[in-house]
């Protein structure tokens, strides 16, 4: 599990789905555990659709690696839906494009089944991802004041170092 700790919005508690997105889930914990995200933001937020963050500029400079999509347009079977509450990683256009950049899905979104990397679900914090998602934005989807994430806490979960999980990918 990793707590994912919002600025005066709460504390929102994600489950990992290994069997689906390993090598993505892996690589959200290793950032996660490595304080990566603490202090970014969610910097992009559409109601009635998902809140994104990770924003790791000019952190995103770093990672030199990109993961492989685990999605089904990419050839990889991933069975886990874009239902509300599910974490899946952004990307470009490009299908290996993932690094650190990630969504929670406000409300179902079956459009992005079989098309982005989901690796995850919330099992707790629903009321923070509505909170985040109810956000007064601007016409760039940036909301007007800063959603931050303090930190991340991953609890239980394996720890792979970086080279590690760069071997894993496809």
């Amino acid at each position: 599990m990793v707590k994912i700790y919002v600025k005066n919005y709460g504390v929102m508690e994600v489950e990992m789905d290994y069997n689906n997105a390993k090598n993505t889930a892996s690589n959200f914990v290793m950032l996660a555990h490595s304080g990566f995200y603490d202090g970014l933001e969610f910097h992009r937020i559409i109601k009635d659709f998902m809140i994104q963050g990770g924003d790791g500029e000019p952190h995103q400079k770093f990672l030199d690696y990109v993961i492989k999509g685990e999605f089904k347009s990419n050839g990889v079977d991933n069975n886990l839906k874009h239902t509300r509450g599910v974490i899946s990683m952004a990307r470009t256009y490009i299908p290996d494009s993932g690094t650190s950049q990630f969504f929670i899905c406000h409300k179902d979104s079956p459009h992005l089944d079989g098309q982005y990397a989901a690796f995850g679900k919330l099992v707790n914090g629903f009321d923070v991802l509505d909170k985040i998602a109810s956000v007064k934005v601007d016409r760039n989807d940036a909301p007007i004041e800063n959603v931050i994430i303090e930190k991340m806490e991953v609890i239980d979960e394996p720890l792979y170092p970086v080279e590690k999980i760069k071997d894993m990918l496809f």
